[in-house]
């Protein structure tokens, strides 16, 4: 058999035993990606040159060590703001704003999702459970919060990823073009929740203000500041996220005037070893896999398809994500797509596989949003996964709509 046919069934077997682990066997997710890099080296033969220093760039490797300081300092922050009451106050305030059960669910996390940290969704968690109360299961309340915590990150270019993505295109698609023809794409994601979920919902909240919307205003700026802050601080000075939050927790500190007794506990209990380890389980599985370069053969195989160029691409950024991480399958497939398409418009294409690739990852195991989300409602990948496709099944359908919508106009 052709090897480079041959590491591609690997590939597909490999992914076959995530599923059954995580979605059958409900196998926790370390040990399930601890198992699986014990494969990856097996089933590809990688020398220990190779496979050693893919192990220590997982455990030790500068965005390994990003990502575990930005979901400590995310999770001693809502220490911080739950001691303070201001979660629940900036429920309070929404309601007071709009009484809509269906805003706080949806609008909410997505601000917060803004802030570019996986860690997000457990700050996500408390809103959207106090918004929905008993209207949804457990599972579909979880499903929620992920997928309405994570489209900011279909556009926004404060996501490394998407500012990797609009620099490759080597400017014939800039951000402010990309941010605008993403907008009714935000839309849809929003819709693809309402069809699913929030039309569940009652929209009244049962509250009945007796302030006028000013009181809640400012409520909710009280509430939600240190967001907002941490935020601004990486938008305008662009400093590493976890760095933005730490700034924020200090400053916290003293405006909310903590005592010392008061925050030592959470020294401690911002230290979840299990997100911790989930989160180093993954990212050494993805530079392992990485590193066979099975990611590298997908174009070329895909391209033999007989379908039109722009479906072949939709497809790379669909399926390749789950192998290498889309800033990989970036970085392979952009400059490819720049040279495909060496005239004219790209915008309609590079949106279909920027949304294909956004929505991939909104159930992909290896998705490290999802196991923070599954850990803070106390549940599984398993539970999860399959209340989130319903939506990614209808984000995707009208994914493609509005890429013909956007063909037809020549962009």
């Amino acid at each position: 058999m052709n090897p480079e046919v041959l590491s591609l069934l690997k590939m597909a077997g490999l992914f076959v035993f995530l599923i059954v682990m995580l979605m059958i066997l409900r196998k926790p997710l370390n040990i399930t990606m601890a198992i699986a890099c014990v494969i990856v080296i097996v089933i590809y033969r990688l020398p220990m040159e190779w496979a050693l220093p893919a192990i220590r760039e997982g455990l030790l490797g500068t965005n390994t060590v990003r990502a575990v300081l930005v979901l400590y300092f995310i999770t001693f922050l809502q220490r911080m703001m739950e001691k303070r009451r201001q979660l629940s106050g900036c429920q309070l305030a929404m309601s007071g704003l709009f009484n809509n059960r269906r805003i706080n669910a949806s609008v909410v996390p997505f601000l917060l999702g803004c802030l570019p940290a996986a860690s997000t969704v457990i700050l996500c968690g408390p809103i959207v459970r106090e918004a929905i109360g008993d209207h949804l299961s457990t599972n579909e309340k979880a499903a929620c919060t992920t997928f309405f915590r994570h489209i900011s990150e279909a556009f926004l270019p404060t996501y490394t990823g998407i500012f990797i993505a609009i620099t490759l295109t080597g400017g014939r698609v800039t951000a402010a073009g990309f941010v605008t023809a993403m907008l009714p794409m935000v839309a849809v994601l929003f819709l693809a929740g309402w069809i699913v979920y929030l039309r569940r919902i009652p929209k009244d909240t049962g509250m009945v203000p007796d302030q006028p919307k000013s009181y809640y205003l400012k409520m909710l700026v009280q509430s939600i500041w240190p967001i907002v802050v941490a935020i601004a601080i990486v938008l305008i000075f662009n400093p590493p996220v976890w760095l933005a939050v730490l700034i924020v927790v200090v400053g916290n500190f003293f405006i909310s005037k903590f005592t010392p007794q008061e925050i030592k506990p959470f020294f401690i209990t911002a230290f979840e070893p299990k997100l911790i380890l989930n989160t180093l389980a993954v990212m050494t599985f993805s530079k392992l896999l990485a590193t066979t370069g099975v990611v590298q053969l997908l174009p070329k195989y895909f391209g033999m398809l007989p379908i039109p160029m722009w479906l072949v691409f939709a497809l790379l950024f669909f399926i390749g994500p789950l192998i290498g991480g889309s800033q990989a399958i970036y970085v392979l497939c952009i400059p490819m797509m720049m040279e495909t398409w060496p005239t004219g418009s790209v915008l309609s294409v590079f949106v279909l596989c920027m949304s294909m690739s956004y929505i991939i990852m909104q159930v992909a195991p290896t998705h490290i949003c999802l196991t923070l989300c599954a850990e803070d409602y106390k549940i599984t990948l398993a539970d999860l996964i399959p209340r989130v496709a319903p939506m990614v099944v209808v984000a995707t359908f009208f994914t493609f709509g509005y890429f013909f919508i956007l063909r037809s106009f020549g962009l």
